[in-house]
């Protein structure tokens, strides 16, 4: 039965979220309002969660994948306490310093489990914190110690369910029969154009019958008994992932805007929030007003919950107790600074003498991580012969082996970045994706939320250049790496040869707040005998000049470094004094001091060639006013690798060309 109080709470949640967005004078109060039973039901009578540690590893998580209805979340987390989340914080909704801003961004407000937004975006998250929890939960639990048990709720509405990144993930998902994954869909069937019948006729719950969840239906959004026996009923069914259609109206409550593509993504009016408020049989004239009995009744729930991470810790200690080794393992996986124990590792930084491709130094490279560090999980969209990212003797993660180390996406790209995310946001696991440089293109969108959240995903892009060869344009990437580069808090290494690419891996594995990419050859390379561990300055000399200041500085990364060294030893026949500079980290090289990078590239050189076989888009300003390139300008072609880098230029004898023209 519906108690009053519940009532009360749904109706005080939609008229806070209603409040917050009209202060604002922007954001999306349709979502809240139709939303409000279904996520308070939830919050309040099934979700495992304690707002005084939001952090509880055993807690369950929750994420808002429709992140335009921060509004509702935000109601949500300060009625239940989370944090110092105050009434002032929420009539600051969507304003400079706010901690209330349009979308929700993790690391920013206590309780946003992820940065939401971006539509399907948090159902791909969402499935990897649930392979995260059932990966965990294999290699930890044992009989009668269930130290890791919990589900993983995510709501969004028809706009989630549109994008292609909900398809891939929950394809995946199903597959995985991720049985405590939860999806809470709210069906209003408006979009900002209006009915989406203009644009999405499907039947979503056959969809996900196809997919392999269990999929439920609560026709009226309203009826929160109704809402809690199929979340009772979706929790009871651990052999398959479950989606829940809540049939809503958007806009709920509003006479004027209920129902309307209009209460999505505009402030009600101040006149339809006064109307709003008596028809849910509220004050119209109390703005911002939360009844005591609300605050009352979740702390009350929280309170209740709060005994439910103290079981836990009393479960947990006895566990440590019991099973040492498992205490050690705990501790060393959730430690973020465990990988910091590779640099002294030999085997880690041997060098073997032949040429190889970076590729194949970085698949020998992930085969010493995952011994040194046991959260290292990871894996390729359906290409790991081709990215060498399979980790050996150390199983496969499927549904009947969830304790598997080597993940297998399938052809799904964007829902592979996604789902890494997740498995980061969880805790516990430092996962690394992969597929082949040119389809970072699919990738980006989430990369930017890696970038967003301060998540330390690591990227394996494998055929990085025109060196794919015979695949041609398609798969030969050329802006690529500019585009990454550009990226606001997101590393790129290019390495040259084995230390770089360890160096690369070692920069990766102990970022704390920053995802990398590692953009690796498919030909091999020879080793150099300038690089070093001083790579992780991004940027260093590898050969220099005889002169303090060179005559010439030659700049390049990956496989083109070697040009610069062979056309350095010619140019120097011309009496030319030449420094080459390997910059495996133009994003590394730029966090070094003033006085670091002018011993590299002193200002009094303004002679400066830049070598990369892929775009010259960001070289500019190292190159400067006076310097040249010998890069990739034009899309590639199909053909031998060694006769597209000679038909394209990016050849000793055109370094050596273009250096003497910028001489002259």
């Amino acid at each position: 039965m519906m108690s009053d109080i519940d009532v009360m709470s749904v109706n005080s949640i939609r008229a806070l979220a209603a409040d917050t967005v009209q202060k604002a004078n922007s954001g999306h109060p349709g979502l809240p309002l139709g939303a409000a039973p279904m996520a308070y039901e939830l919050w309040a009578k099934f979700m495992k969660h304690n707002p005084k540690n939001p952090k509880w590893e055993n807690r369950d998580r929750f994420i808002l994948s429709g992140g335009h209805g921060s509004s509702l979340l935000y109601s949500l987390l300060h009625i239940f306490g989370y944090g110092d989340l105050s009434m002032d914080d929420m009539k600051n909704f969507r304003q400079w310093g706010s901690k209330t801003p349009g979308h929700p961004e993790y690391g920013h407000t206590v309780g946003v489990e992820a940065t939401t937004g971006p539509l399907g975006a948090g159902m791909a998250m969402a499935v990897g914190m649930a392979m995260a929890e059932a990966h965990l939960a294999a290699r930890f639990n044992k009989e009668g110690y269930p130290v890791v048990d919990h589900y993983t709720y995510v709501l969004g509405g028809d706009g989630c369910m549109m994008e292609g990144i909900s398809y891939e993930a929950f394809s995946l998902a199903g597959t995985l029969k991720l049985g405590k994954l939860i999806v809470l869909y709210d069906s209003n069937k408006i979009s900002i154009e209006g009915d989406t019948d203009i644009a999405f006729q499907e039947d979503v719950k056959k969809r996900f019958e196809s997919f392999g969840f269990q999929t439920l239906v609560v026709e009226d959004g309203n009826d929160l008994e109704e809402i809690g026996k199929a979340i009772a009923e979706a929790k009871a069914d651990t052999t398959r992932p479950t989606m829940i259609t809540v049939r809503t109206k958007i806009g709920h409550g509003c006479p004027a805007k209920e129902g309307t593509a209009s209460a999505h993504g505009e402030p009600l009016g101040v006149d339809n929030v006064r109307a709003l408020k008596e028809n849910l049989g509220l004050d119209p004239d109390k703005d911002f007003y939360i009844p005591q009995e609300v605050y009352d009744n979740a702390a009350k729930i929280a309170a209740e919950n709060e005994k439910e991470e103290q079981k836990w810790n009393a479960l947990f200690a006895e566990y440590c107790e019991k099973f040492p080794e498992m205490k050690e393992l705990w501790n060393q996986m959730h430690d973020p600074n465990a990988a910091e124990i590779l640099m002294d590792k030999d085997d880690f930084w041997a060098v073997e003498d032949k040429a190889d491709a970076t590729r194949n130094v970085s698949g020998k490279l992930i085969n010493k991580i995952k011994n040194y560090l046991p959260s290292f999980i990871g894996g390729s969209a359906d290409l790991a012969p081709s990215n060498k990212t399979n980790m050996a003797e150390m199983g496969d993660f499927s549904a009947k082996n969830y304790a598997g180390r080597n993940l297998h996406f399938g052809v799904r790209e964007l829902a592979m970045a996604g789902i890494g995310n997740g498995m980061l946001l969880h805790g516990g696991l430092r996962p690394y994706v992969s597929t082949f440089f040119v389809f970072s293109d699919y990738v980006k969108p989430m990369a930017r939320l890696s970038s967003l959240m301060g998540v330390p995903l690591t990227y394996v892009l494998t055929h990085d250049s025109i060196g794919v060869g015979e695949d041609g344009p398609t798969h030969e990437p050329i802006e690529q790496l500019a585009m990454l580069r550009s990226l606001p808090n997101f590393t790129v290494y290019r390495p040259a040869d084995v230390k770089e690419t360890a160096a690369a891996w070692y920069y990766a594995v102990i970022s704390k707040n920053t995802p990398t990419a590692l953009v690796l050859t498919r030909q091999n390379l020879p080793q150099l005998a300038g690089t070093s561990k001083e790579a992780l300055k991004g940027g260093y000399i590898v050969d220099d000049s005889k002169k303090a200041v060179p005559d010439l500085i030659l700049m390049a990364s990956g496989s083109e470094v070697q040009l610069a060294i062979e056309a350095k030893k010619e140019l120097e026949k011309d009496a030319v004094d030449v420094r080459v500079v390997s910059m495996p980290s133009m994003d590394v090289f730029e966090q070094q001091s003033a006085e670091y990078k002018e011993s590299v590239l002193p200002k009094a050189c303004r002679k400066r060639v830049a070598v990369e076989a892929l775009s010259s888009f960001g070289w500019g300003k190292y190159v400067g006013l006076d310097g040249g390139y010998v890069t990739m300008d034009s899309f590639g072609a199909s053909a031998p690798a060694a006769i597209l880098f000679e038909k394209f230029g990016i050849t000793k004898e055109h370094v050596i060309e273009v250096a003497k023209d910028i001489m002259k």
